[in-house]
């Protein structure tokens, strides 16, 4: 009996501090360097159950869609209790992929994911968000909600058909009416399950990865080739890794990764190239944001390269839960992106950006090195009128070891004079040429410089550098 209850004892610590054995239920822990209090991340050790898609009677080509095939190899595998669901080499046509708890999705090399860009198969509508909103829409292409342990993996491709979803990229007059819509009901308190988007012409597109309230998430050496919308979306999630992805996607908003009132992750050694900004730190937006009452926070990006996009660390604009504890580093910017660092908010969103570092990263031209602008409302400044005003408090960013070889400014600080910007430290930080101007700053308080230098002057400015 004392054999059997010290071996309990001993298996419960493994289940809970994470062993060295692969034994199903525990966890691999990965210990994160941060300037701030980290949680060691959990990463999920999956049974050795493997259920390939073609034993459910998936085919390969692209004629045949398969949804139905791969939902039972994930229903199969949830049920045994969790494993593999294996995708292997060739082409495999499918309509929205949802998850189960304990499922890895795995995509063997030479696998490819092709979604359907026929939006009837999206429907019925399922809980998502559409730029910090909720509501129901169109299901996403790989969809979770309120799962534990899933997992994203193995060096395969998804890669959706396109042609519907770039008619929609335009953002027609009944698109922003829908907008409208929605962001009435969001400031007006309109129970979720009734803002009913996936009708008529309101054309949200559907994220192509939305993680909508899991745990233990695991996204790993797969490529990505196009989306419909945002491109990783990770929504109030509690604990993740994402890593060796190479993510490529040139689409209207398309953002290579989306942390929304998400904690303790860890985004590592990926590629982003996309037509929007590259990794992006979010927080909802105003009523939903404050009503969920969930801040981003704890979260690490290293080890990563931006081939183009416009920013390397976007900040907001949905920012309402609330967002801290950031840390950026050691990442590249071979050639060109718009904004380095880019904190944006407005008027409208209230809650509070604290405790951001970025450092150590090596870039060729930008914009801004560093930009803080607490006026950006995009289309919605003429679109919608503000129901609630609550200023955002801004206060502890750092930017620190950059070289960057071409910048047309260093920093720009845009400050609401009610509640300016406080604490901002840029340091070590070293541009080649600079082309319009130094830095402007306005309503912000202890901003320190130190060691910030220019290999050529202004030219748009007649003032020398110093």
């Amino acid at each position: 009996m004392k054999r059997i209850f010290v071996q309990t004892l001993l298996t419960s610590v493994l289940l809970v501090f994470g062993g060295t054995t692969s034994v199903y239920g525990q966890y691999k822990t990965i210990l994160v360097k941060a300037p701030f209090p980290m949680e060691p991340i959990k990463e999920f050790i999956f049974p050795r159950n493997d259920f390939s898609i073609i034993a459910y009677g998936a085919i390969a080509g692209d004629s045949v869609n398969n949804t139905t095939a791969i939902a039972g190899a994930i229903e199969a595998c949830h049920k045994a209790g969790g494993g593999r669901v294996i995708v292997p080499a060739g082409e495999w046509l499918t309509g929205p992929i949802h998850f189960r708890s304990n499922v890895n999705l795995h995509l063997e090399e030479g696998a490819v994911l092709r979604f359907t860009d026929n939006v009837a198969d999206y429907l019925p509508a399922v809980p998502t968000s559409w730029e910090g909103m909720e509501c129901y829409n169109y299901s996403p292409l790989l969809y979770a909600y309120d799962c534990e342990n899933i997992a994203i993996t193995g060096k395969g491709m998804i890669s959706p058909r396109m042609d519907a979803w770039k008619g929609w990229f335009a953002r027609p007059k009944p698109h922003l009416d829908a907008l409208k819509s929605l962001y009435t009901m969001a400031s007006t308190d309109v129970p979720v399950e009734k803002r009913q988007m996936a009708v008529g012409d309101n054309h949200l597109r559907p994220h192509l990865i939305h993680l909508n309230r899991c745990k233990n998430v695991l996204l790993d050496s797969f490529k990505i080739r196009e989306s419909p919308f945002w491109t990783i979306h990770i929504y109030m999630c509690d604990g993740g890794i994402v890593r060796n992805l190479d993510v490529s996607a040139h689409g209207h908003n398309n953002d290579g990764i989306d942390l929304e009132m998400t904690r303790n992750f860890l985004v590592e050694h990926c590629t982003f190239n996309q037509g929007d900004d590259a990794v992006v730190i979010k927080a909802g937006r105003n009523r939903d944001a404050w009503r969920l009452n969930t801040p981003a926070e704890n979260i690490v990006i290293r080890h990563c390269n931006i081939l183009g996009g416009h920013t390397l660390l976007g900040i907001g604009s949905e920012i309402s839960g609330g967002i801290r504890n950031v840390y950026m580093h050691d990442c590249s910017v071979p050639r060109s992106v718009h904004r380095l660092f880019f904190v944006k908010t407005n008027h409208r969103r209230g809650a509070f950006v604290e405790n951001i570092c970025m450092e150590n990263i090596q870039t060729g031209k930008v914009r801004r090195v560093l930009e803080i602008d607490t006026n950006v409302l995009y289309q919605w400044k003429n679109l919608v009128p503000t129901y609630e005003e609550r200023i955002t408090r801004i206060d502890g960013i750092t930017l620190k070891n950059v070289v960057c070889d071409e910048a047309d400014a260093i920093y720009e600080l845009k400050g609401d004079i009610r509640l300016p910007i406080r604490n901002v430290r840029i340091e070590d930080v070293r541009v080649g040429r600079v082309k319009e101007f130094f830095k402007k700053v306005n309503n912000a308080e202890n901003v320190t410089e130190k060691n910030v230098t220019v290999g050529i002057s202004v030219e748009k400015n007649s003032i020398p550098l110093k």
